[in-house]
């Protein structure tokens, strides 16, 4: 039997009811490597995790923390057992019924995306949370400003404050107009669960982003800063519509993770005649921000 359905929409937005969210959403994501002609349409939809979701919802997270110590077996637990919280991409059941072959297929296949929340000042006490809150505050020991290393420090410490972890993973050729419907979805999960006094009372959303950057030295269309007159990188965000909460964070920082295998786009790769190097940008961004974000998101990707 599968989970409640939760639709994902391109322009309506329908009442939902406690097991089902907005309308549908279809896509025409390019195989890599195609050359006919054919269009591929394909319909989307958000659905609430569940058990059988535990292996796809996992791999989506290794692309995102890579080899990075988190015990992601139980990070997916706790994402799956928040049945009020949060959404995975599938393949909806309709495009699924036309298909030739019926056959059971891989789980990591089956799901394209998540977006979800995670309370991580009240799960502080869970492994997988103690981890994901040591690698927050090594990761800016090692690369942000002193200002920035002690709000970290401030903010992780201070359990009247409650830190949610954004998770916005999917497979890069998913358009990032499904974006949107996710999270108004997701906002009005958070809402509703606050409303009936659920751990969800955010005020501050921490988003780990996936980006790429070109190296300034190896393209021939090079961008100079106006200040400095130094060559500046191109950056491509995975989810494009991470661009806008990037614009509206409190705070920021990033690394390089060059060094470490990416599942959703592997290693250096080459954009044009640019090299593309990956990082993640940790991005600290205020709850009262959300409604506006997603407006901007809405009008960014459409």
């Amino acid at each position: 039997m599968s989970a409640p359905t939760k639709k994902v929409a391109r322009h309506e937005d329908m009442e939902k009811g406690d097991n089902s969210s907005d309308s549908e959403y279809d896509s025409d994501p390019a195989e890599e490597g195609y050359t006919g002609g054919e269009e591929i349409q394909v319909t989307f939809e958000g659905r609430v995790p569940s058990d059988p979701d535990f292996h796809g919802i996992k791999q989506l997270l290794k692309q995102l923390f890579l080899k990075a110590h988190i015990n992601l077996s139980e990070l997916t637990e706790i994402l799956i057992g928040q049945s009020n919280i949060g959404s995975v991409v599938k393949q909806s059941a309709a495009d699924e019924d036309m298909e030739d072959d019926e056959d059971d297929e891989s789980d990591v296949n089956d799901v394209f995306g998540i977006t979800t929340v995670v309370n991580i000042t009240n799960k502080k006490h869970v492994e997988c949370v103690q981890q994901l809150r040591q690698l927050l505050t090594d990761l800016a020991e090692e690369h942000a400003d002193d200002r920035i290393k002690a709000f970290v420090q401030k903010l992780l410490s201070n359990d009247s404050q409650n830190v949610g972890l954004l998770i916005n993973e999917r497979f890069v050729n998913i358009p990032p107009q499904i974006s949107v419907p996710l999270l108004q979805g997701l906002n009005k999960e958070i809402q509703s669960a606050r409303d009936k006094k659920m751990p969800y009372d955010f005020q501050y959303y921490i988003l780990i982003s996936k980006l790429y950057k070109t190296d300034p030295t190896t393209t021939s269309k090079k961008k100079k800063n106006k200040q400095t007159g130094q060559p500046e990188p191109d950056i491509l965000f995975s989810n494009a519509e991470e661009e806008v909460f990037d614009e509206e964070s409190d705070l920021k920082f990033e690394f390089s993770v060059k060094n470490e295998s990416d599942s959703g786009m592997v290693g250096g790769w080459m954009e044009d005649d640019a090299t593309m190097t990956p990082y993640r940008r940790v991005l600290i961004i205020s709850a009262s921000k959300m409604d506006t974000i997603i407006s901007k998101i809405n009008a960014f990707v459409n």
